[in-house]
């Protein structure tokens, strides 16, 4: 029931954006449960490349333009069934930089765009596309937060957080 919901809210989420073509959504998750085989770049442990294959399934109707990811296996591996599914590349970005946020928008302006970040990384980038600071570092074992941030404007955008 809880997933027809979401992916519910996700397909009338899209029709919405599609008729509001200066609006660009942004699905933003943190990478799924990593692996204990390397402590500087994890894979995806089986629980996460399950929650990755659930990612794909409940984002599966939503019209998607590109794929982002920091440059680890674990954040490329979570939205690798999204990129095989619908025949997208992964973009790599740095979080780090300035600007990454501003290329985005100038790209995919009025698309929706998901990209695949880290208990840290992901709620600072909701932050900053909504102009607030209203999300709080992810706890180590927290890999259940889809944000979707809809924006005219990068500093002014509204955000629902999911959880899947």
């Amino acid at each position: 029931m809880k997933r027809i919901a979401l992916l519910l809210f996700i397909s009338a989420l899209a029709i919405n954006v599609n008729a509001q073509t200066d609006v660009t959504t942004f699905i933003l998750v943190r990478h799924a449960e990593k692996s204990k085989d390397d402590p500087r770049d994890p894979s995806l442990s089986e629980e996460g490349i399950k929650r990755a294959e659930s990612l794909n399934k409940i984002l599966m109707q939503a019209d998607i333009a590109a794929l982002y990811s920091t440059p680890y296996k674990r954040t490329k591996s979570t939205v690798q069934p999204i990129a095989d599914a619908k025949g997208l590349e992964i973009n790599i970005y740095d979080p780090r930089s300035a600007d990454f946020l501003k290329d985005i928008m100038e790209k995919h302006k009025g698309k929706t765009v998901v990209i695949s970040g880290h208990s840290n990384t992901t709620p600072l980038v909701a932050n900053l596309l909504t102009g607030s600071d209203q999300f709080k570092q992810l706890s180590e074992d927290d890999y259940s937060k889809i944000y979707m941030v809809s924006v005219s404007e990068i500093g002014k955008g509204t955000a629902t957080i999911l959880t899947y």
